[in-house]
């Protein structure tokens, strides 16, 4: 398995060599370029004065090119040649026979005899400047005496730097390890960690971990509601589908003794009765059970008018079986950000349970009033007996249902509105329906504002 911590110092300290080998490169050759000028300098100085040791045998020599005195001495070979240049005067023991330079004065670099060597060379004339009393001196130094040298120098300055390197290393392993303590301080913590454990972690003061920290805190917390959800949709369901399932199975029982087909008959119908009311609660739990769970969905902009009048419509046949009338009045688009299918489940829940619930109802209206830029609102309203002001606070609450109420329902209907509803952001609150009389369900949302291309929508 790769590691932060080896492959942080692998590179910080190939970036430590890579820049140690160029400072290296570099005092080389400042070295090198330091040493060439002094010691041709001293080059220029042993001309001197090899021109002075020979002024005896000519009249006030004076030298062509001069330097100033140099403080390094090397081993130096010297030629004396006379004024044709073909005749070797005097030379060093280790200087060669061969010309190590040209009648030019000045510095250069010959190869001779197989070795390189820096030369300067130059002419000590007498004061009349007679031709038959001029001398050509070349003073010269094998190269690999400078390369030697600046070796030496470069390695004693450097020396000390190879020395620190692995110093170097355990100072920096040393570094990377404190500067990784709280990554690896939070990596054993969420190892060691049970998997029932979702508590969250302790909060970072390193800009850097922060957000980690902050994300797997939110993660975990979903994790736990998504849990939550689970254990309440299953426990739920097992509370509130054992009185269904009960009665089906005394109905089924009741028609498997009937003595006479009407018996039977009617044991039937109320064991599809109690198997219609068992799916429309498990249809209503899977609803509740994905409002909770579902975070991900895009949002869109939707028209709500447009929405509600579509499930107005698919509604109306159960209207009209039950003798209430449906009206839907909206004075125009509603656009608003949201999810159009949940929306569709809010307005057709709302209308289920007027439907439902609202005893001697005769009319359920479905108002819809839009702010242009300000959001808008929501309504659906019934004329029936309506329900007390003590119990309305709890309607909302999961499989509750009024004492005195006739209906079949499962008394989720208003918490999935209520769930949709706080996914948009919308109040919700509970008033008196149609004339004072009734229920109705006012939810007010925050709109989009209205552009000109929307047509108007009449319902």
């Amino acid at each position: 398995m790769n590691s932060l911590r080896t492959r942080l110092l692998t590179l910080v300290l190939g970036l430590v060599a890579v820049v140690w080998a160029g400072a290296a490169f570099l005092t080389w050759q400042d070295a090198r370029r330091e040493l060439d000028t002094l010691l041709d300098a001293h080059l220029a100085q042993a001309a001197t004065l090899l021109v002075a040791q020979f002024s005896h045998e000519l009249d006030e020599l004076e030298l062509e090119y001069g330097h100033p005195p140099n403080k390094y001495e090397h081993r130096v070979a010297f030629q004396v040649w006379g004024r044709d240049g073909r005749r070797l005067l005097f030379r060093s023991v280790n200087a060669p026979r061969t010309p190590l330079g040209s009648a030019h004065t000045g510095f250069n670099t010959v190869r001779v005899d197989g070795a390189d060597w820096r030369v300067f060379s130059t002419h000590a004339s007498s004061e009349d400047g007679e031709d038959d009393e001029r001398l050509l001196i070349h003073v010269a130094e094998p190269l690999n005496v400078r390369t030697g040298l600046a070796a030496s120098i470069s390695t004693n300055l450097l020396y000390p730097l190879w020395l620190t390197l692995p110093l170097l290393g355990l100072l920096l392993w040393w570094a990377v390890s404190v500067s990784l303590r709280p990554l690896t301080v939070l990596a054993r913590a969420v190892s060691q960690r049970r998997p029932d454990n979702l508590s969250p972690l302790p909060a970072q003061q390193l800009a850097e971990l922060a957000p980690l920290t902050q994300r797997l805190n939110q993660l975990f917390a979903r994790i736990e509601r998504l849990i939550d959800n689970e254990r309440r949709f299953t426990a739920d369901a097992a509370h509130e589908l054992r009185t269904p399932i009960a009665a089906i199975q005394a109905q089924l029982q009741v028609a498997q003794g009937a003595a006479g087909s009407l018996q039977r008959n009617h044991a039937l119908q109320q064991a599809l009765d109690g198997c219609r009311r068992a799916t429309h609660l498990i249809g209503q739990l899977l609803t509740l059970a994905r409002l909770e769970s579902q975070s991900g969905m895009a949002l869109e902009r939707c028209d709500l008018t447009i929405l509600a009048a579509g499930v107005v419509a698919e509604c109306a046949p159960d209207a009209l079986q039950q003798g209430v009338e449906l009206a839907l009045v909206a004075d125009g688009p509603f656009l608003l950000e949201g999810w159009p299918v949940l929306l569709q489940v809010l307005v057709r829940n709302l209308l289920d349970n007027a439907l439902r619930h609202a005893e001697g109802a005769s009319l359920v209206e479905v108002c819809i009033s839009p702010d242009q830029g300000q959001g808008g609102m929501l309504s659906v309203c019934d004329n029936g007996r309506g329900v007390v002001a003590a119990e309305r606070e709890k309607l909302g609450q999961r499989f509750y249902r009024p004492a005195d109420t006739r209906s079949d329902g499962s008394g989720l209907g208003l918490s999935i509105v209520q769930r949709i509803a706080e996914r948009h952001q919308a109040a919700l609150t509970l008033e008196s329906g149609t004339g004072g009389t009734g229920l109705c369900v006012v939810l007010r949302f925050a709109g989009c504002p209205l552009p000109e291309s929307v047509p108007k929508c009449g319902v």
